[in-house]
């Protein structure tokens, strides 16, 4: 079981963090048919299925984890209706249930979930379970600002949503526009960087937004509290987390993964005994 640090239980009890949902938090899910969502990869990989020419050298920038590059000539291959299809008939047609990471998520009680995930599978838990209570905002609405300082409950999809297939955020291209067309989205994430702690649970450092927000954040403020990424102790090196400490300012929180990752799951339920202990602490001396 995860040894969750103090300052991190304090910082979701305080709600002053944010949690960033990955695919990995997704692939929990099954649908009716037992069916779960793609990585990336296994996305990258079916829409490559769909080229009717060779792409050898697209499974070669796969199989390197270039994904971006990849991504953009199978975009340019199948025009973006096709390859919007195709993201429909992964992310949202199969009908994904929520599982009880989910619930955890949720009883954890953040203000602020962040997510890449273009799936709506968190979403639509979170507002069954709210009643409709909280907002999901895109990295493109220009609202978001006020949502962040108002009291509601808000989930960011900073990739876009699978609802909106023609804003969703997959190829070079498209994050380059992103950043050039919405500079005041990405200077809304470097103000949460400097003011919540983020926490990334099933991310991987391989995004490059949050990979720059989070340098950016580690090289111009060095000497400030660190944000934490959970991930499987099979993707861990002392060389890693020695390299993330210093060039990002994440601390690496590790388990086991083994038994399709429950370890993490169970973590997150203790986890929110902490935090409802520590908001209890909270309101009893009134130190909010």
């Amino acid at each position: 079981m995860i040894s969750w640090p103090l300052p991190l239980v304090k910082d979701i009890a305080r709600r002053k963090s944010v949690l960033f949902l990955g695919s990995g938090i997704s692939r929990n899910s099954i649908n009716a048919q037992g069916k779960r969502p793609p990585t990336w990869e296994e996305f990258l990989r079916i829409a490559s299925d769909n080229i009717s020419e060779n792409t050898e050298h697209i499974n070669t920038f796969i199989a390197e984890k270039d994904y971006l590059t990849a991504c953009e000539i199978i975009y340019y291959k199948l025009s973006s209706h096709g390859f919007n299809e195709i993201a429909k008939d992964s992310f949202m047609r199969p009908g994904f249930e929520k599982h009880r990471i989910h619930e955890a998520i949720f009883k954890l009680d953040s203000r602020i979930v962040a997510t890449p995930n273009v799936d709506k599978i968190y979403d639509t838990f979170a507002n069954q379970e709210s009643n409709g209570t909280i907002s999901v905002k895109n990295y493109y609405d220009d609202d978001l600002a006020d949502k962040l300082r108002s009291e509601d409950r808000i989930i960011i999809k900073i990739h876009g949503t699978i609802d909106f297939p023609n804003q969703m955020i997959f190829t070079r291209k498209q994050y380059t526009e992103a950043r050039y067309n919405n500079s005041t989205f990405y200077k809304l994430l470097d103000a949460l960087a400097l003011t919540h702690t983020f926490i990334f649970l099933g991310c991987g450092l391989n995004d490059p937004d949050i990979r720059l927000i989070l340098e950016n954040y580690a090289h111009v403020y060095p000497n400030s509290r660190p944000h934490y990424m959970v991930t499987a102790s099979d993707n861990v090196t002392e060389d890693l987390v020695r390299s993330t400490r210093e060039n990002a300012n994440l601390e690496i929180i590790s388990y086991d993964s083994t038994n399709n990752h429950i370890e993490l799951c169970r973590s997150l339920e203790s986890l929110v005994v902490l935090v409802e202990e520590e908001r209890d602490k909270v309101a009893s001396a009134r130190i909010w």
